[in-house]
């Protein structure tokens, strides 16, 4: 169940017009109290998994502001090297102080206090809407066709990882998942999406290693289109050496789907290692120039205080994030809710 199922589901839970029995209320009770202790266990796993950036973050601007009672240039400085050492980038870092800047002009007055409020709502705003529905893990499944989404990334940015544990999360919902080996340059890749098929519940079509990337792709959706997939996912080789030969690759890899399914692949996504910081804004760059990418996906940002990049690379390439990694497990990639977000990182508004 993704974060925003569990949102919801809470939702969902209504009181009966007119219950048939004391039994039947309670039950009703109980399923929303579940309900609202699931919200409240995928919250604190949220938390628990943005503790490394939480603590960098606000460590540092505790110190920027302590002793302060209003906010003047001092503290916007201060504030701007917080943020600009919390990898939110340099382009973000200006816009976010240049709106408290007129939020002070216009109030006048504002304390440190407050500073903490106007930062939450800043920073939900600069970033984009991740998902239209809460179906399916977020993926907007047509029906009578596959839906397609090529993964891309550079090795080691945790691309493999994702897609298990995307098609985890499809086979959870009863999707019938495909899965394209389509980085054939590594037999380690192929062996290592296998291992994460098979715990999935997903399909694999693969290659021998060295095999056409687009080749693997036709097969797959060929295979998905005969056997009613629901969602393919296709994995691609990681390299940056030669952003010309990976321009024509995946150009190459998305002619040959649309000849099976003509509007695929429906999903770019750009995988990215958080733990990067300001390298993960250069491979997006990269890759946006190399092709059109649709969605974000940050991983491993259960083990850095580098979690800021999520802000800076969603305001600055205009790419909804759809997903976040915060840990290992098979259900530890996370629906990205902005507001949720936000609210690990502060807390609840006062």
């Amino acid at each position: 169940m993704g974060f925003f199922d569990l949102f919801k589901k809470k939702k969902d839970v209504e009181p009966a017009h007119v219950a048939a029995d004391q039994g039947g209320a309670e039950a009703q009770a109980e399923a929303q109290r579940e309900a609202e202790r699931e919200v409240e266990a995928e919250r604190k796993e949220l938390e628990a998994g943005l503790e490394k950036t939480k603590e960098g973050f606000f460590g540092k601007l505790k110190r920027a502001i302590a002793g302060r009672t209003t906010v003047d240039a001092d503290v916007l400085d201060d504030l701007e090297e917080v943020l600009i050492t919390s990898d939110v980038g340099v382009d973000t870092t200006v816009k976010i102080i240049q709106r408290i800047e007129e939020r002070v002009a216009r109030d006048k007055y504002m304390n440190t206090e407050e500073l903490h409020g106007i930062l939450r709502d800043e920073i939900a705003s600069l970033m984009e809407e991740s998902h239209r529905s809460t179906r399916d893990f977020g993926i907007e499944v047509k029906e009578g066709m596959p839906y397609v989404l090529m993964v891309v990334g550079v090795n080691g940015a945790g691309k493999t990882t994702t897609i298990g544990k995307l098609a985890a999360q499809l086979t959870k919902a009863g999707r019938k998942v495909y899965i394209g080996a389509a980085d054939t340059f590594r037999a380690a890749a192929i062996d290592q999406l296998g291992v994460w098929a098979e715990r999935a519940g997903a399909t694999m079509v693969r290659q021998d290693m060295g095999s056409d990337p687009a080749s693997v792709a036709y097969d797959t959706l060929r295979s998905a289109v005969a056997n009613g997939a629901d969602v393919v996912l296709i994995d691609t080789a990681g390299r940056l050496h030669n952003k010309v030969g990976l321009m024509k690759e995946l150009t190459k890899i998305r002619n040959v789907m649309s000849k099976v399914i003509p509007d695929a692949p429906h999903e770019v996504m750009l995988v990215l290692d958080g733990s990067t910081g300001q390298n993960a804004f250069e491979q997006a760059k990269q890759f946006t120039e190399a092709t059109q990418v649709t969605s974000l996906t940050i991983t491993k940002l259960d083990g850095t205080a580098k979690g800021g990049v999520v802000i800076g690379i969603s305001d600055k390439f205009h790419i909804p994030v759809r997903y976040i990694g915060i840990g290992e497990g098979i259900d530890q990639l996370k629906m990205f809710d902005r507001r949720e977000f936000v609210r690990a990182l502060f807390g609840d508004s006062k």
